[in-house]
């Protein structure tokens, strides 16, 4: 039968990281804290990507915000998706009360309240840094696989995009889109097709409509300019810590198609834009995506085909991804396949669905002879979990009951003065917090298609007043209208007893 001795040695030799790894926490046998059972984290994996999941109320927001201080304290800046509005506290300090002393106490740790370097950052009328892209820049293969295009429809926007290119016409935000659309659809169908190829009305009316119901979920505020540079997420502090980036996204609840839009653009983005590095000490950027099963609602599966590819990809970038999720299987099971990190809190189970999950849950995890792991998913306390990461040689750790440190800065909200104060500083509000309304495809379209009705129209009035020259100017049908005239005004005065000529006979 497994001892305690068994299990402080299984976790010191498990969890005997070669390079930098940071204590997260103690792991726990019989619902106690085993003393000098250390559970770090190690820096060197966190490319390898993770998960971490949990019922509402379990903790795993705060152990959210004590992964991101560590990876601060280690010069790796991070982007935190907040979509509850609850991750803001990690710009301020922290509070000694009772509870934290009693657990610090517990895992022989220190406690030192720290504010960390945050930037607010929002897709829409949030207070901070406005993110955008281009649709020139989000490219004709993402804008078909987030509309959800088939296979013609998606050749169409290739074409719509090399008629744009070929031309001069920038395609920067969705009207421009929408405006060459319609143009190649009316005026512009006869040039593109002598260019290009066929151009089905069916087609464009199908695009035009997927494009009206991302506009609907406010996709208008994403795409424009400036642009967002990736290099600008990608930080270190003048202290020499990592950049916490919280990307206040409250509002995307009911807009998932808006959030599956931006982070399919920022992945290949990153993907696209960071170097080839491979597995480093550490890597140089990791993405949190809270509240994950709002990137995967409304995926096609070619659009989960795209995020699974650059899963797979991006961790050679040096680029970790965690999905923080309440239930494990909100995350595609060929993505759950890629994620070698695990954090899971505690899951409820109220109904026979949730023992289903709860089941399936545990059969993710490696197994173990000091857990009923199914059992105890439902009976762990809050910010407790069961922890499994990969060693530099990508073998799966331990599994563990761990109790995780409480984070050092603040675990509660900022006040709405303290944000202003934040964002009044941030030299990147002034960058990208200003619209620019250069000329675009809109613009450009509109005005052909004016000098092309105005041109159409002036050779109109042009051949009317050719015509009425040549005609009614000639010397000869003036005489005849002339002589026209006279016979029919001698015939009417004749009628009336009139007629000049006999009348002057008669006078004279």
């Amino acid at each position: 039968m497994p001892t305690t001795d068994n299990f402080l040695q299984e976790i010191k030799d498990g969890y005997n990281f070669k390079g930098d790894h940071v204590k997260i926490g103690c792991g726990m046998l019989n619902g106690s804290v085993v003393p000098d059972a250390d559970i770090s984290l190690p820096l060197k994996t966190m490319n390898r990507h993770g998960l971490i999941a949990g019922a509402t109320g379990t903790g795993k927001t705060k152990t959210l915000q004590v992964i991101s201080e560590i990876l601060s304290n280690a010069s790796i800046p991070v982007l935190l998706m907040d979509i509850k509005g609850d991750l803001s506290g990690i710009g301020a300090p922290g509070v000694l009360n009772d509870k934290i002393a009693a657990r610090n106490k517990i895992l022989n740790l220190p406690f030192n309240p720290t504010a960390f370097p945050i930037e607010f950052l929002s897709l829409s009328g949030e207070k901070g840094i406005r993110l955008r892209a281009t649709v020139s820049e989000f490219g004709p293969i993402l804008l078909s696989k987030i509309l959800g295009l088939n296979d013609t429809q998606s050749g169409l926007v290739a074409m719509i995009f090399k008629y744009c290119d070929d031309h001069k016409y920038p395609l920067l935000n969705l009207p421009d889109f929408i405006k060459v659309l319609q143009y190649v659809s009316n005026e512009g169908k006869d040039e593109l097709q002598k260019e290009y190829g066929q151009v089905s009305a069916a087609s464009t009316g199908t695009i035009l409509r997927k494009v009206v119901e991302l506009q609907q979920q406010g996709a208008d505020i994403f795409f424009g300019e400036p642009s967002f540079e990736i290099d600008d997420l990608i930080r270190i502090n003048d202290d020499g810590r990592g950049m916490v980036n919280i990307l206040r996204v409250t509002d995307m609840q009911e807009k998932p198609k808006l959030f599956s839009t931006f982070m399919l653009q920022l992945l290949a983005e990153l993907y696209a834009t960071m170097p080839e590095v491979g597995d480093q000490d550490k890597p140089k950027f990791v993405l949190f995506i809270d509240e994950a099963h709002l990137l995967f609602s409304e995926a096609t599966s070619v659009l989960l085909q795209h995020i699974e590819t650059i899963i797979k990809l991006i961790r050679s970038k040096g680029v970790g991804v965690f999905f923080c999720t309440q239930n494990p299987q909100d995350i595609p099971a060929s993505i759950l396949a890629q994620l070698g990190m695990k954090v899971q809190h505690a899951l409820r189970a109220f109904t026979a669905a949730d023992r289903d999950t709860i089941k399936k849950a545990a059969q993710n995890f490696p197994e173990t002879a000091y857990y009923k792991t199914e059992d105890l998913l439902t009976q762990m306390g809050i910010g407790e979990a069961f922890i499994t990461f990969l060693n530099e040689k990508g073998i799966p750790t331990p599994l563990v009951h761990t109790m995780i440190r409480p984070p050092e800065s603040r675990m509660d909200i900022l006040s709405d003065v303290e944000i202003d104060a934040i964002v009044a500083k941030s030299k990147l509000v002034a960058k990208y917090n200003r619209e620019i309304d250069s000329q675009s495809a809109y613009e450009i379209l509109n005005d052909k298609i004016e000098t092309a009705a105005q041109q159409t129209k002036e050779n109109t009035t042009s051949k009317t007043t050719t015509k009425e020259t040549s005609f009614f100017d000639n010397s000869t049908v003036k005489q005849v209208g002339r002589t026209a005239a006279s016979i029919i005004t001698r015939s009417l005065l004749g009628a009336l007893g009139l007629g000049g000529r006999s009348k002057v006979k008669k006078w004279f």
